[in-house]
């Protein structure tokens, strides 16, 4: 059993509060996995642990002296694509995968400097900071999305269908209309979801340093759809009202998007966010996302 340390707390109380008795099976069997895929992959470990939510990262070295991180993920619906997204990608845009493990999904990925995230420059710069999103997301949904992955058709299908129920557990009729409102415009778009592929999760901190390019993206949860779906973490990242026009500008412009399209998708994303805390017991909609949801809507 090869000795990674303590499992970082946080790790441990996320995997617990989401996956229950799964969560706490996946962090019994991590030193062991550890182990298991150091020597498989003729690895030695380089550096202090780090973790998400889903996934135990540990620093490598390679045989031949190479940097690299071992990536152990708990799979879901979410993370079982990224490996399919990462070999399409080819790097382009985005880390490097160098090995991986279909059975208990196992990646061994390119390292990237952990220690320079994309939002620090956002606090110095945030319009550099979203232009750099932009030029990612140019890049990575130029792809196709490769078969098998999941939709944003059924996802789109099924929060239109959540959107009367979730809509009368809602105190207020004014967030009982954005809610609708949002789900007219994805309504609009529903029938053409779009065959690219998605990171949907490319916020700041899933933007690092990187030694053959300036930024480069980590950890996508990648689907199959339409780019406009992709926008609303830049929009959000440290949130500025008074900026979610320019940052919506300049991320269609950098994608080369249809802007009607595009902010019919982005308040499906803002609709998709309400459905979550709408299901998690919230009677009131997030000040952000209405912001956000009202700016789109000329309000």
């Amino acid at each position: 059993m090869v000795d990674i340390g303590e499992i970082p707390d946080g790790l441990v109380e996320a995997q617990l509060r989401f996956n229950g008795d799964a969560g706490r099976e996946f962090i019994a069997a991590l030193p062991g996995r550890a182990a298991h895929f150091l020597e498989r992959w003729e690895l030695r470990c380089a550096g202090p642990v780090m973790h998400g939510v889903t996934a135990l990262v540990l620093p490598v070295e390679q045989a031949d002296g190479s940097a690299a991180v071992l990536k152990l993920v708990s799979l879901d619906e979410e993370s079982a694509g990224e490996p399919v997204a990462l070999r399409a990608w080819g790097g382009r845009g985005c880390v490097r995968l160098l090995e991986h493990d279909a059975e208990t999904g196992t990646l061994l990925l390119e390292r990237l400097d952990e220690r320079q995230h994309l939002s620090a420059l956002a606090r110095r710069d945030a319009r550099r900071a979203v232009a750099v999103v932009g030029e990612l997301l140019a890049q990575l949904t130029a792809v196709a999305a490769p078969a098998g992955l999941r939709g944003l058709g059924g996802i789109a299908a099924r929060m239109l269908e959540d959107v009367p129920r979730s809509a009368g557990l809602l105190v207020q009729e004014r967030d009982r209309r954005l809610l609708r409102d949002c789900a007219a415009a994805v309504a609009e778009v529903a029938g053409e979801p779009g065959d690219r592929l998605l990171h949907w999760d490319l916020h700041y901190d899933n933007v690092l340093a990187g030694g053959r390019e300036p930024w480069l993206a980590i950890d996508p949860k990648p689907l199959a759809g339409d780019p406009g779906f992709d926008l609303l973490p830049a929009i959000v990242n440290n949130f500025r009202p008074q900026e979610v026009r320019w940052r919506f500008d300049l991320l269609t412009e950098a994608v080369g998007l249809d802007r009607e399209r595009a902010r019919a998708w982005t308040l499906g994303r803002v609709l998709q966010n309400c459905l979550w805390d709408v299901e998690d017991g919230e009677e009131h909609l997030d000040e952000e996302q209405l912001t956000v949801a009202q700016v789109l809507l000329g309000r």
